[in-house]
């Protein structure tokens, strides 16, 4: 089974810069991370998760409104590792940051339920 563990989160200042790291495993027998789209959801106490930022299988990427131009999102295809990159953080951007993957999700709804698998998540707390 595909495994999704994140980490990187914790407590930031506002302003400060945060990097999420996401790694996959049991991707199945000659699949790598390149052949999902993997995405970055995240979901405040008491709302609905909401898709931070996507990349698909050939490195298009994809931000929400409330993110462009504050994150990156990237990926180690070698390491099957996702990365986003998060700065100018502010308390609004506080939740709990999940990583998703399918291999047949596309940049054009990124919708939740577009997503197979799902980490665990790692909380990012901004003050």
């Amino acid at each position: 089974d595909v495994q999704l563990v994140e980490s990187g989160g914790g407590s930031v200042q506002a302003g400060g810069s945060v990097r999420l790291s996401c790694t996959a495993s049991g991707l199945g027998y000659g699949y790598t991370a390149i052949r999902y789209c993997m995405a970055w959801f995240r979901q405040p106490p008491g709302k609905e998760r909401e898709v931070v930022a996507a990349i698909d299988t050939d490195g298009t990427t994809k931000y929400s409104d409330s993110v462009k131009g504050r994150a990156t999102i990237s990926r180690d295809n070698a390491d099957n590792t996702l990365y986003l990159q998060m700065s100018s953080l502010k308390p609004d951007d506080s939740a709990m940051y999940y990583c998703a993957a399918d291999a047949w999700a596309t940049l054009a709804t990124l919708a939740v339920s577009d997503f197979s698998y799902w980490g665990r998540g790692t909380q990012v707390t901004v003050s």
